[in-house]
């Protein structure tokens, strides 16, 4: 709906528009009715698009002129382009403060698509665990082992992983709100299927399928986010996203609670996530426009075509002759392809990885770690998952912080002078001595590392945080103290999450895309992998050295944001990719 009404807002204002200047309309015939044509390189010429030549004898010259008028003084958000000895005006921005443009929609809008994002991201990532809060009540309806329930959360993830590969390129292609709306349906149609499943056998599949379709919201969000924030908004924009979802996949244990163990059935799992699904789904097609600039100014460029009856107007989209199915399939190429070039891009997706999978398995796990060893019921260990969360939530501490700073930077960035502008320069070597200093945290300030910054006060958390929950878990020592460490994770998690994506997004631009696209592909394979290992490790090693293997594991890669934030410009150097 809402975009419904942004399609007709657009429409109503190149009405406007062409009636304001009557340039955007060149006759260059005597047929009034014949108005869209396409400039050749031969005087006195011009050619209908899709008709014969049609010759100017009664007003030779006037088209030439009325070009030459056209090109010293083009409408607003028009730019004359020669493409295939022919003119096309392409479309773009009115201006700076263009109300079209997303970043310019009202900060309230704005606000509202970022909390719909991570909304729809909640619902999808609580489906993914959901089914962990009544494992044993699922092995036993359908007479399986713990381990083969346990499928369920692991197939959900490698559909995850599966749908990754093409959703993001389809936003591209269709727009976020087509591929949300279209997804979140189907998703909901498969979780329907998968909570009526006779048998384990058909849940696996429809499970699958839902996590196919259920990943569009973490794969595009990151894209959604840029649409509308500028880059120093987004220090403020993307860890409210991150939080917010992430509270997806961690509270769902809690929402399921007591689910299979008093009146409310077992599979009214997948009913809370079709009910939510279903709220969340209203207000997505009430409320959420659409932020993809390239397919707005598809739009504006239809509405010119058909307002004018003049073809030449185009949008970048209009021009790019990629099919779609080509565009699918470059953009997962380039994902499976682009991190064996890029050690940033795989390092940190194989950090992100090692996260995933210490909290999925923590899904299984938390039934040794709390029920064998303290006691608790599945309901109440179930509860506990919620001290993970408050430490995700007390991150959100740092995100003033953390802005306050990068505003600071933006602004030395934005107001030392610098050598290579010729405003600034024409003093010389006495300007360039008098400011080495300031010029040398200038290019610091302009460097995508900062991004880091929540990752290297998090980065320790994780080991601390494996290692307390490893050695403190014990029948004669406080249940608090392994609840406490669970929370230092939830608190480590989030900064490597932040700092991870938004570092990526500074650092590739164009390809940052198709390097989210593979960290989302990797970590969801390897969590739905150790999702199924989880059970029999846990039983085999034991709480305490399987906490204390995956402790090692972080530990090893702790260095890991402080190495790129030393070493970061250096690396992005030798890329093809990197800015």
């Amino acid at each position: 709906m809402q975009s419904y009404l942004q399609y007709r807002s657009i429409r109503g204002g190149i009405r406007r528009q062409v009636d304001e200047h009557p340039g955007l309309v060149i006759p260059c015939c005597k047929d009034g009715n014949r108005r869209h044509n396409l400039f050749d390189n031969t005087e006195g010429n011009a050619k209908t698009e899709g008709s014969p030549d049609i010759g100017l004898s009664p007003l030779q010259g006037y088209s030439l002129r009325q070009r030459a008028d056209f090109d010293r003084h083009p409408p607003p958000g028009i730019e004359l382009s020669d493409r295939d000895h022919s003119t096309v005006f392409l479309v773009g921005w009115d201006h700076e403060k263009d109300t079209m443009n997303p970043r310019n929609f009202p900060l309230a809008t704005r606000i509202s698509v970022t909390l719909l994002v991570s909304a729809i991201a909640f619902v999808v990532s609580a489906a993914s665990s959901i089914e962990t809060a009544v494992l044993h009540q699922n092995s036993a309806a359908y007479n399986v082992s713990e381990v083969v329930a346990s499928l369920a959360t692991g197939i959900f993830l490698l559909g995850f992983a599966a749908g990754s590969l093409v959703s993001g390129p389809l936003s591209e292609i269709l727009g976020r709100n087509v591929v949300y709306i279209g997804s979140l349906s189907l998703f909901m149609l498969f979780t329907m299927a998968s909570g009526l499943a006779p048998n384990i056998g058909t849940q696996l599949l429809f499970r699958f399928l839902a996590g196919v379709f259920g990943c569009p919201p973490l794969t595009c969000a990151g894209g959604t986010i840029a649409d509308i924030w500028d880059p120093l908004e987004k220090t403020l924009a993307f860890p409210l996203y991150a939080i917010l979802s992430f509270g997806g996949a961690i509270l769902s244990p809690l929402i399921a609670s007591y689910m299979g163990q008093g009146t409310l059935s077992w599979r009214w799992t997948n009913c809370i996530i079709l009910i939510m699904a279903g709220l969340v789904l209203v207000l997505v097609v009430l409320f959420q426009p659409e932020t993809y600039s390239r397919l707005l100014m598809n739009w504006k460029a239809s509405h010119l075509r058909k307002s004018t009856g003049d073809l030449r107007y185009q949008s970048a989209m209009d021009l790019d002759r990629t099919t779609p199915l080509s565009r699918i399939v470059t953009a997962c190429v380039r994902q499976l392809t682009l991190p064996i070039q890029e050690p940033i891009i795989l390092l940190l997706s194989l950090y992100m990885t090692v996260l995933y999978i210490v909290l999925f398995t923590f899904f299984d796990g938390y039934s040794y770690i709390f029920s064998d060893i303290h006691g608790l019921s599945q309901g109440l260990t179930n509860i506990v998952w919620v001290a993970m969360y408050v430490g995700i939530v007390l991150a959100a501490l740092l995100v003033p912080v953390h802005y306050r700073r990068m505003k600071r930077l933006e602004s030395l960035s934005r107001d030392l002078p610098s050598p290579n502008n010729p405003d600034t320069a024409q003093n010389g070597d006495i300007n360039v001595s008098l400011n080495r200093d300031d010029q040398q945290a200038k290019a610091q300030s302009a460097t995508p590392e900062h991004r880091l910054w929540y990752a290297m006060i998090g980065a320790p958390a994780i080991p601390i945080s494996l290692f307390w929950m490893a050695w403190t878990d014990h029948a004669n020592i406080s249940i608090w103290s392994p609840i406490v460490g669970s929370s230092l994770f939830g608190f480590g998690s989030i900064c490597i999450f932040i700092s991870s994506y938004m570092y990526i997004i500074d650092a590739y631009e164009a390809y940052a895309a198709s390097a989210l696209g593979f960290m989302t592909v990797s970590r969801y394979c390897a969590a739905g992998g150790m999702t199924v290992v989880g059970i029999p490790f846990y039983q085999n090693v034991g709480v305490h050295w399987t906490l204390t293997s995956l402790g090692i594991i972080s530990a090893v890669l702790t260095p890991v944001p402080y190495i790129f934030w030393r070493f970061g410009d250096v690396v992005r150097g030798w890329s093809r990719y990197a800015v």
